[in-house]
């Protein structure tokens, strides 16, 4: 266990709420993102965590919602000269490493991650360095330098299969940043892998004593749970998985009820996979005003229309994701790395089907 890190100590720098738009502060704002969007032969990459305006908005101009795995894959081709990233900063810059021909633009700047912000690069690296006999894993929530740090990048979509891979030929792990994800995996693979102490302020707050007391008003209900979620609640769940993992589940699983504990965004693109079915919110901690979430990122939360409007329009400092070459490089391997691996693991599964 690292000693420089506290998440539950860790006081992160909120965002205020945005404003809400009214109905016709909607509508200008989605004309004028389609327009610009044509103009700057842009594409808007959504996060499943962003408000559902965001991720229809991405549909109707032929861009993409997805988990950060496939937001990389799909910016990385796409023919635009311009990538719209609607999500937390990390992702802007994943963008930025694996496309860095292309102009990259956020709606802010300033839209974190509790991942990110307690995994400090300087620290991080010096608890590398205490450990290097390990091979590192990263989670892709974490900025560009940790990155460069990193043997290996992962998503949660792939964690098990990739720490499988790297136990079978004897390594042992570093896995970084957070906590609950890396004992899933560690649990699930039998992996000797000793983790970094961070935590998501989404998924922490779900917790095992309102989850079953919700489970007993819902008795026929299915339970779903993101894996960055504490051990017992995981314990609860009747499908664990990534966010495109949990859509699925929500298609196949014969329940027609689902408690589902991972952001709120998510419900979007769920009910659309399972429209018949009653998606119900897990209850967070707070189980009101005192939870930090209340089970969405406050930093997807600032990805407003208006905002992308701003960014397409300005781009410029306030917007734009740079990333200096030699960190790009160091950043980059690590991120092929998963890519490959996960190319190969698609090309095996659909063998085997």
């Amino acid at each position: 266990m690292s000693l420089m890190f506290d998440p539950e100590t860790a006081i992160y720098p909120f965002p205020v709420k945005p404003v809400p738009l009214s109905v016709d502060e909607t509508q200008f704002y989605r004309e004028k993102i389609k327009r610009l969007l044509k103009a700057r032969n842009a594409v808007l990459v959504a996060h499943y965590y962003t408000d559902p305006e965001i991720q229809a908005l991405a549909e109707e101009t032929g861009g993409c919602i997805s988990d950060s795995l496939e937001m990389a894959r799909f910016g990385a081709h796409h023919s635009a000269s311009t990538l719209l990233v609607a999500g937390v900063r990390f992702m802007g810059e994943t963008a930025k490493i694996l496309s860095p021909e292309k102009t990259i633009l956020m709606p802010t700047l300033d839209a974190e991650c509790s991942l990110d912000l307690g995994c400090p690069e300087e620290a991080f690296s010096a608890f590398c360095d205490a450990h290097p006999d390990r091979t590192v894993v990263v989670y892709a929530n974490t900025s560009a330098a940790v990155k460069a740090r990193a043997d290996w990048v992962v998503t949660s979509s792939i964690a098990v299969e990739l720490i499988e891979h790297l136990d079978s030929l004897g390594e042992k792990i570093i896995w970084a940043p957070d906590r609950h994800l890396g004992n899933y995996v560690q649990k699930q693979t039998g992996a000797d892998v000793l983790c970094w102490q961070g935590a998501c302020i989404v998924h922490d707050e779900f917790k095992t004593q309102a989850l079953t007391r919700m489970k007993a008003l819902w008795p026929d209900a299915a339970v779903l749970v993101h894996p960055e979620s504490p051990q017992a609640v995981v314990d609860l769940a009747d499908a664990v998985g990534s966010t495109s993992q949990l859509i699925a589940a929500a298609k196949t699983l014969p329940h027609q009820q689902l408690i589902v504990a991972t952001d709120r965004g998510i419900f979007y693109k769920m009910q659309q996979a399972c429209p018949e079915k009653t998606l119900l919110e897990a209850p967070t901690a707070g189980e009101g005003a005192t939870c930090r979430s209340c089970a969405h990122c406050p930093w997807m939360a600032m990805n407003g229309l208006k905002a992308i409007a701003e960014a397409l329009e300005h781009g410029g400092a306030a917007h734009e994701i740079h990333v200096d070459a030699a960190l790009r490089e160091g950043a980059l391997r690590p991120l092929n790395r998963m890519l490959d691996f996960a190319a190969t693991l698609r090309l095996s599964t659909k063998g085997n089907a």
